[in-house]
């Protein structure tokens, strides 16, 4: 059986779901808890632990513990563990954290050549970002993945729970991203309209605002510690159970009035500069922490206002906000949402997991026989073979519990011919019904996933005809998501003539829906002979600056150099045929062909993103 995976790779928490075509599945942790934390601790003899007894001793031995690597991702920046003489790239650390979840999963899932996993990605994830992700799925050995967007795997996830047409607005608020999304739902069939939010907003910003509003005033003003004590390695240890702590009372705010920021003697271990052992006992109110995170919340409102006003709809075409990520837990920030909006609220799905389970869903949609991981095809065909030139055209692939199967006939058959559909799951049949051109039938779809039927042809006298293929599977899928606006304008620095300016050559405008593929012809600005030292490069980057494109971020380039080819020449304004293809994840395949060498050459293997690599 097929199985296909969804990995939610979250800032704080990490989850693995699967899907088996009918029915999910969240794989809990070795605690039975339903997310991981994504959380590295090494301890002084190497061992290595992943998740809660990782986030549990991280507070105590700061320099032995990795966290919140993902908003590094895609970067130089090292993720240093000074106390075990250990430095590890994000990607590095994210690979752990992916080897730990997709080892939840039975062996027989892991080793299977037909299973195929999805991680989820912010919408706001750049090129670099994104390509990092693939990196650290390469390193945690998992074998067929492609990348998606966490606001369509929510939308998936929504779908599931309610099939239900209208529009509605996605706010996924994560430990460090939030991600909007307005999509609209017609018969099962979805299409995002527009995606945005804020990079760097989440529950960590939360914890920070109370740590530096309460926590750190309260130390300062209780116990003698340096005014620096926050930045000074002598209290490292202490900053970090402060925020362990906070999150803890945080936590409890989403069941009650009020909670206590509380943290031993026997937790904390550490002293003063008069040796005055430190602890934590601070009440914490609603109403303060909704006063202390009302600015940050307001931006988040901001950032869907903003969503709305570029899907070109007002609060009024809504009929709901989905809620998605631990800190919408929290129902005074729900509700203030809600009502600042003018959109009723909705918890129809879990929200610590609905991403996982969405991105679950989005992988069985995909095509793992293709290598660019393309969506499987929605319309499928059987041909009788023989004498007799018969075709069956059918829906492959419907959110819809009926599907359409419809009879394509070139030639004369004899009159009294017939046909009949069953169903292999049920035992339904169509009775037989007279074989003509254009004679369609609509058959139920009784579950979840595949249905099976099996088609039978009868000549005029009523003897059956032998096919060479007579069985129809047709997919109830969850939902079918048609249209995914792209989050970045990808561009091509081009020439405007033969040794003139730069100028930027548009591939695809932010919010142009995705997959997308097309076909550019390009000038050689200058001559390569084979063997020579220079090359022709294909630069792209990621914004809609048109003037000065370096004023873009840079994604990399596409090199062809002397030693790609054997002989000839590529002389200047040669045509260079740039073939191109932008996925569903926003992931950019490119294939250039250069008709006087006869040569082809792609990004596959080649140095195409700039993100520099950490040594260490």
């Amino acid at each position: 059986m097929k199985t296909f995976i969804g990995i939610d790779l979250g800032t704080t928490n990490s989850a693995i779901c699967s899907y088996d075509g009918s029915e999910t599945r969240i794989w809990k942790s070795p605690e039975q808890n339903d997310v991981t934390p994504s959380v590295i601790y090494i301890d002084r003899r190497g061992n290595k632990y992943v998740g809660k007894r990782a986030y549990d001793s991280a507070p105590h031995s700061p320099d032995n513990a990795a966290m919140l690597f993902k908003r590094l991702m895609g970067t130089s920046t090292p993720i240093e563990l000074p106390a075990v003489g250990i430095t590890m790239s994000p990607e590095e650390c994210s690979a752990e954290v992916l080897k730990t979840l997709f080892g939840y999963l039975p062996e027989e899932i892991r080793n299977s050549p037909d299973t195929g996993t999805v991680i989820t990605v912010p919408a706001a994830f750049n090129q670099m970002q994104k390509d990092a992700t693939m990196q650290a799925a390469s390193m945690a050995g998992i074998g067929k993945v492609a990348l998606m967007q966490e606001p369509v795997a929510a939308v998936m996830s929504v779908m599931r729970a309610r099939n239900a047409d209208g529009m509605f607005l996605i706010y996924d608020l994560g430990g460090g991203t939030l991600d909007i999304a307005v999509a609209e739902s017609i018969s099962g069939r979805v299409n995002l309209l527009a995606h945005g939010g804020i990079a760097m907003c989440g529950g960590r910003d939360f914890d920070r605002v109370l740590v530096d509003n309460i926590v750190h005033p309260w130390l300062i003003e209780n116990f003698d510690l340096p005014e620096d004590f926050t930045v000074n390695p002598t209290f490292n240890s202490l900053t970090r159970l402060a925020i362990w702590a906070t999150e803890r009372a945080k936590f409890e705010l989403s069941a009650r009035e009020d909670a206590v920021i509380s943290l031993s003697e026997t937790e904390a271990r550490v002293r003063d500069l008069n040796g005055k052992e430190i602890y934590l006992d601070i009440p914490l109110q609603r109403d303060i922490y909704d006063k202390l995170i009302a600015e940050r919340v307001s931006e988040s409102i901001d950032a869907a206002r903003e969503t709305l006003l570029k899907a070109g709809i007002t609060p009024h075409d809504l009929e709901r906000i989905v809620f998605v990520g631990g800190p919408t837990n929290y129902k005074p920030l729900r509700d203030r949402v809600a009502f600042e909006l003018g959109i009723p609220g909705s918890t129809d799905v879990n929200p610590m997991t609905a991403v996982a389970e969405g991105a679950s869903l989005f992988a069985e949609s995909i095509d793992w026989r293709s290598q660019s991981r393309s969506r499987k095809n929605t319309r499928g065909q059987i041909s009788s073979g023989g004498g007799l030139d018969l075709t069956f055209i059918y829906e492959a692939r419907t959110p819809d519990v009926k599907a359409k199967i419809a009879v394509q006939l070139a030639g004369q058959v004899a009159s009294g011919s017939e046909f009949q559909i069953d169903s292999i799951d049920t035992g339904w049949t169509s009775g037989r019904l007279p074989l003509k051109h254009g004679a369609t039938i609509d058959v139920t779809l009784t579950k979840s996933g595949d249905n099976t039927f099996k088609v039978f042809v009868f000549n005029s006298v009523g003897g059956p005809v032998a096919l060479e293929q007579d069985k129809i599977i047709i997919t109830r899928t969850a939902a079918t998501v048609d249209a995914i606006p792209a989050s970045h304008a990808i561009c091509v620095e081009a020439l405007d003539k033969l040794g003139g300016r730069p100028i930027a050559d548009c591939l695809v405008k932010a919010g142009d829906h995705l997959p997308v593929k097309g076909k550019r012809l390009y000038k050689a600005g200058e001559s390569l002979k084979a063997g020579a030292t220079g090359s022709l490069n294909f630069i792209l980057w990621e914004g809609d600056i048109e003037d000065p494109i370096k004023d873009n971020r840079p994604i990399g380039a596409l090199k062809i150099t002397g030693s790609d080819f054997d002989d000839g020449v590529i002389p200047a304004g040669a045509d260079l045929e740039c073939d191109y293809e932008i996925r569903d994840s926003g992931h950019i395949i490119i294939e250039v062909s250069v008709p006087c060498i006869g040569g082809m050459f792609n990004s596959a293997g080649k140095n195409f993103y700039s993100r520099p690599v950490i040594s260490g």
